[in-house]
């Protein structure tokens, strides 16, 4: 940082330098010192409007362009946690929520849904409270497809792209520290009641903000990839029902 303020420094003492120079120059030359101060002043007033028009329009636009390319390298990213975890991760874990049949009713998507139908599928499972039950969960399959799959975690966190998700990022430690607590107990059947409960709350973490993004995905998919909605409407993880052949 010292290195580049000193060379900036020293640019800017050599731009001033040759601008003063030029204007010795030009009055030695023309000997019109009005017109040295006419033009200058012009030129300072001017100035004015065109850092406006740099850092309050252009930069703006650009900031925009920008912002736009890193939501839809982020999309990728999320995209891929739900091909190759998300979804099956989310199906599993609906299985320990005593209250998921109140949320079916709501998340059955369908390709002709309009934006409403997408509002009030955020709407509802941004307000759906779980009621998580460890037990009713296969925990030993869990703690297998997490541990196959914990690579593939750690190298999503390592995703720069991800520092401008936050909520995303919590929700990938959140499984994480998830397939820890699996991974760490031997067996996961007999468990004390106080581990039951611990991981009640340990699933519960992942399936409220896993619920959160898969909406949050699917209302992407709609409005940028309809072939790729179609898709997940067919693997839908909350729709017993789900074919993935084609129906018409």
């Amino acid at each position: 940082m010292k290195k580049i303020f000193t060379r900036n420094t020293k640019l800017a003492f050599v731009l001033i330098s040759l601008s003063i120079t030029f204007y010795i120059i030009n009055y030695v030359i023309f000997h019109d010192a009005h017109d040295i101060f006419f033009y200058l002043i012009n030129d300072i007033a001017f100035l004015f409007l065109q850092v406006c028009l740099v850092t309050l329009v252009i930069q703006s636009i650009l900031g925009e362009r920008d912002k736009r390319e890193k939501m839809l390298k982020l999309n990728m990213v999320i995209g891929t946690f739900f091909s190759e975890i998300g979804r099956e991760l989310l199906k599993n874990l609906a299985q320990a929520d005593v209250t998921v049949e109140n949320l079916q009713k709501q998340v059955i998507v369908a390709e002709n849904w309009s934006d409403k139908n997408i509002r009030d599928l955020l709407r509802a499972v941004d307000t759906h409270k779980g009621l998580i039950e460890s037990k009713g969960c296969d925990l030993q399959r869990l703690k297998i497809f997490l541990a196959e799959r914990r690579d593939f975690l750690l190298t999503l966190l390592s995703n720069g792209n991800l520092l401008e998700h936050e909520v995303f990022t919590n929700l990938l430690w959140a499984v994480l520290h998830m397939q820890e607590e699996l991974d760490f107990r031997p067996t996961l059947v007999n468990l004390p009641a106080d581990d039951y409960n611990h991981l009640s709350g340990d699933i519960s973490r992942v399936y409220s903000g896993l619920i959160k993004e898969w909406a949050r995905y699917m209302y992407h998919l709609r409005n940028k990839y309809p072939y790729l909605f179609s898709l997940e409407i067919r693997t839908n993880p909350f729709d017993k029902n789900a074919d993935i052949h084609v129906k018409t």
